[in-house]
């Protein structure tokens, strides 16, 4: 079954997730299920307005704003009025009055539609306080709270993308197919079900999002050959194709051939005494019978139900089929009985008691006709014309209804299950896999602004800044005024050293939101990259203090003080770890603290700390390398510089670390390599090209020695003290000098 085949149970329940997390509060999974709600149906207004709604209630107005300020000629009333509430937002007044006014000119214009009913909630859904409470405990560092409300939230509601998230922020990554089985739980299908949108003919049953009333002839009732619930195959996710098929093609075969129709106990048409026996004999009631076609019961009977025992009402029947007609035949009489009709009827005859028969009719002189079976009830579904088989094609369409809406269910949740697994590999700092998880979404989905920014983390992470920095500047083309994961941008610039971007970057933030962390993370590190440490600092701070849960401007406060003032440089690492503890760049900046007063086992437990959280840092391995070195650790340090150039081809630092160990192993040939691979790649480097000149000369190869020092010279005339003393090095000198440049 493609799924363009099936656009409006998708809708449907979408639309109900998202309202489902607004009205829970739990704005940012509202933002993640509403920008996959409009990623799949972008040419829908009803899409539009509830993403727009969803980032103005998560506080990102500018974003919201961008999503419905279309071409005037594609705006809707709708469109209109939550431009309204962001402009009113953001103290645009004039301009949130026109487009009241227009979108009043816009519903005189429409006709009225129908707005789904949402009932107002009873009372506070458990999973969303649980889910909120495990937020509000991971801001405030009450971090085993915050672990144990977000598992008992996921436990109630696997579709709590907030609390999800918050566990792997606390470094608690469980099994995919643990926590989310690849069916979803009939038990938990009713997790957003809080009747936040009616549909006609539908009711919150608890065995989907919104599944049938159970009417009691489909109670428990499945149809043989229909597949489990519709999954996405996994390959499916990497094509650009925007179909899925069903898991089993017979699907519609099924329906067509499996009707619900009961099944056939009788050659002639079923009464309701048929279950029931006969009749006791009673009296002839007087109460008037009412008109065939006027009674709203027989539409209310069940027809798998046995028959209840006949009221006066059935026993009227029998009073009512006497007549004065002495000509009526038998065949006729029956024929009136089967049939339910009424031929004319004598008041005096209703009023007289049967006397006890002694065969199946009557004579005709007596006046009265009598069988002892008793009226039928037009209730059979085959019967043509009867209530019953009228409305049996409706509970028909509301169980292929409910079996669509099913598979819809199944979509949304096998589609949280692939971004799940991508976002627990970015946690865990796997960029390669997270990469490769990503790659199995729609093309729709990788489109969006919160696919490309893991994506661009995950090259941020990978240190590959070229193919990050592409992510990020698709994901301000998407998105202009985003402001999450823009801090990552910034650092991003400030390592690449680009201080014209970064600035035109700081100026953006700064004027969607000057009370964002981000906007001032960004101004400081473009502060940083013009070496005026003081006002980055300032920046920093500034940060910190619009939002205390910020790690990441502690960090970047505690590394610019480390060339002044280690000690707060220290504190500053240390109020990072106390808001996020597996803030590996925190504990990066301690160990090298640490490392600067010489403590170097301090130094090497905060470097092991980092590698625990990011094992694939070749920055990282490279430092505790680095310390295994000076220890005396040397194959310890060379293992671990190996792994981070087998990570990391292009690492410099490590590759700089391991050619200066492998001198003084006097494994000349080996570090040669290492520092001509430097050497290709910055080429201006001194203290590669003084390294280079003293292994040559280690080797005896005084020519290239000679060359390479003579350009040293040229480019860096201050360090002809460094030469003359490179100079006096002999061949095969086991002393290793310290030639760093500063």
């Amino acid at each position: 079954m493609e799924l363009s085949e099936n656009p409006p149970q998708l809708s449907k329940c979408f639309q109900n997730l998202v309202w489902s997390c607004l009205d829970s509060d739990l704005t940012r999974s509202a933002v993640f299920f509403g920008e996959r709600y409009f990623a799949m149906f972008p040419g829908s207004h009803d899409a539009r307005h509830l993403y727009a709604t969803a980032l103005l209630r998560e506080g990102q107005t500018f974003p919201s704003l961008t999503v419905v300020d279309i071409r005037r000629e594609e705006q809707c009333g709708g469109c209109l009025e939550i431009k309204a509430k962001c402009c009113t937002a953001l103290g645009r007044y004039r301009q949130a009055r026109e487009a009241l006014d227009q979108s009043l000119i816009e519903a005189a214009k429409a006709a009225p539609t129908p707005i789904p009913i949402r009932t107002a909630r009873l009372g506070p859904d458990q999973a969303a306080v649980l889910c909120r409470s495990g937020t509000m405990a991971l801001k405030g560092n009450q971090h085993e709270l915050a672990l144990e409300n977000f598992r008992r939230a996921l436990s109630l509601n696997p579709l709590l993308w907030e609390a999800f998230e918050g566990l792997c922020a606390l470094g608690e990554f469980p099994e995919i197919d643990d926590l989310f089985p690849s069916q979803l739980p009939n038990s938990k299908r009713a997790s957003f079900e809080d009747q936040s949108l009616k549909f006609p003919g539908l009711t919150s049953t608890g065995a989907g999002f919104f599944t049938p009333e159970p009417a009691n002839n489909l109670r428990g009732w499945k149809p043989d050959g229909i597949s489990q619930p519709f999954r996405f195959p996994r390959d499916s996710l990497a094509s650009n194709d925007l179909s899925f098929q069903a898991a089993d093609s017979t699907f519609h075969e099924v329906q067509k051939n499996n009707r619900l129709v009961p099944q056939q106990h009788a050659t002639r048409p079923l009464s309701s005494a048929d279950e029931s026996g006969p009749l006791p004999k009673k009296l002839r009631s007087t109460a008037p019978q009412p008109e065939a076609g006027k009674s709203s019961k027989s539409l209310k009977v069940n027809v798998d139900e046995p028959a209840k025992k006949p009221s006066k009402s059935r026993s009227n029947s029998h009073s009512k089929s006497g007549t004065n007609n002495s000509n009526g035949s038998v065949a006729t009489r029956r024929s009136n009985r089967l049939t339910g009709s009424k031929p004319g009827q004598s008041s005096k005859s209703s009023a007289r008691q049967v006397p006890e028969p002694s065969h199946s009719l009557e004579s005709d002189e007596e006046g009265v006709a009598y069988s002892p079976s008793p009226p039928a009830m037009p209730l059979s579904p085959r019967s043509e014309g009867s209530p019953s088989s009228s409305r049996w094609p409706i509970m028909e369409g509301i169980a292929q209804e409910a079996r669509e809406i099913e598979v819809a269910e199944q979509y949304i949740y096998d589609l949280m299950r692939c971004f799940a697994r991508a976002t627990r590999a970015l946690f865990m700092y796997d960029s390669q896999k997270c990469l490769s998880e990503l790659e199995q979404l729609p093309n729709e989905h990788q489109q969006t602004p919160w696919v490309l920014a893991m994506v661009g983390k995950a090259h941020y992470e990978k240190a590959d800044y070229s193919s990050a920095q592409r992510a990020f500047t698709a994901v301000r083309t998407y998105e202009p005024y985003r402001l999450w994961d823009m801090e990552v941008f910034s650092t991003l610039l400030w390592h690449t050293q680009q201080p014209v971007e970064l600035s035109f970057l700081a100026q953006e933030l700064l004027n969607i939101d000057p009370r964002s962390p981000q906007a001032w993370i960004a101004i400081g590190n473009l502060f940083s990259l013009q070496k005026d440490k003081q006002q980055a600092l300032t920046c920093f701070r500034r940060a910190s203090q619009l939002d205390p849960s910020c790690a990441y401007a502690f960090t970047l406060s505690g590394h610019e003080m480390v060339d002044d003032d280690l000690d707060k440089a220290i504190t500053s690492f240390q109020s990072a770890l106390r808001v996020d503890p597996r803030h590996y760049n925190a504990w990066y900046g301690l160990g090298s603290c640490y490392l600067r007063q010489s403590k170097l086992r301090l130094a090497e437990y905060h470097y092991r700390k980092a590698v625990e959280i990011h094992p694939n840092n070749a920055v990282l391995l490279g430092c505790v390398g680095m310390v295994l070195e000076r220890q005396g650790d040397r194959e310890g340090a060379r293992a671990l510089f190996d792994q981070a150039v087998s990570i990391s081809p292009d690492n410099a630092l490590a590759r700089y670390r391991r050619a200066k160990m492998l001198i003084g192993m006097k494994k000349y040939d080996a570090a040669i390599k290492d520092l001509e691979f430097l050497h290709g790649s910055s080429p201006e480097e001194a203290n590669v090209v003084f390294q280079l000149a003293k292994v040559y000369r280690l080797v005896g190869d005084k020519v290239k020695a000679a060359q390479l020092l003579a350009r040293a010279r040229d480019s860096l005339p201050r360090n002809i003290g460094k030469i003359k003393k490179l100079l006096e090095t002999v061949k095969d000198e086991s002393k290793e000098d310290d030639m760093d440049e500063g």
